[in-house]
């Protein structure tokens, strides 16, 4: 392997995982509708999901491509960071937002928190979510390399996504629609159907992500390797 090419592909990995961390935590408030032309079980036609799926769908991506390429001992770290740097940001923009503003700012205070600020059990649910999910993606990946002595890239990042897709999507749901608002008294709980919708919906939309990013992880890897 080219030593130049693999420090440039760690510093491109970290950089697409940690900003794509970073906007799903920030966009995870919005809920995003999509039509579809048929109609599945529990959601219908309309898929529902959170906003931070899109963003977050890539982490995963980001991460099988880095565990491929530097180890389980490195994926661990980024994942570790990730969390660590989440928080950092976090209380950036608590401080940004606590800051007094300047009378004639273009952007008002309430507009300014209400659009950068998730509520506290968007965060709990995130933050849980997503070190159970990352730890779990990487667990995943580097047991099937294991057993499959090198081979097979495809299946442990479709296994490895898939089944920690499937776990974010539960906890983050879960905790941020349902529990957190109904046993914390943080934000309005919604009803047990909305729920499965949403996990569903978002489920499904990271299914085919993680389908469709198959060719993209065997490029960037062979790229970085070359």
């Amino acid at each position: 392997m080219s030593r130049d090419a693999l420090a440039t592909g760690r510093v491109v990995l970290i950089g697409i995982f940690m900003t794509a961390l970073v906007t799903s935590q920030l966009t995870a408030s919005k809920l995003l509708m999509f039509q579809l032309p048929f109609s599945i079980p529990v959601t219908g036609s309309s898929l529902v999901m959170p906003g931070a799926a899109l963003a977050y769908a890539l982490t995963f991506f980001a991460s099988d491509c880095y565990s491929e390429l530097y180890g389980r001992n490195a994926a661990r770290t980024l994942v570790n960071v990730g969390f660590a740097m989440t928080l950092v940001m976090l209380a950036l923009v608590w401080t940004t937002i606590e800051a007094p503003i300047a009378p004639f700012s273009g952007v008002g205070q309430a507009e300014f928190s209400r659009v950068l600020w998730s509520s506290a059990n968007i965060v709990a649910g995130s933050l849980l979510a997503y070190v159970v999910s990352q730890n779990w993606d990487v667990y995943v990946f580097h047991a099937i390399r294991r057993r499959t002595d090198n081979k097979y890239l495809w299946l442990r990042n479709i296994a490895s996504t898939a089944t920690s897709q499937a776990i974010d999507t539960v906890i983050f749901v879960t905790v941020a629609f349902y529990l957190a608002p109904t046993y914390l008294g943080v934000g309005s709980a919604y009803e047990l159907s909305m729920v499965a919708s949403l996990i569903v919906g978002q489920y499904v939309l990271k299914l085919a992500i993680a389908l469709a990013d198959t060719p993209f992880v065997y490029g960037t890897v062979a790229y970085f390797r070359r």
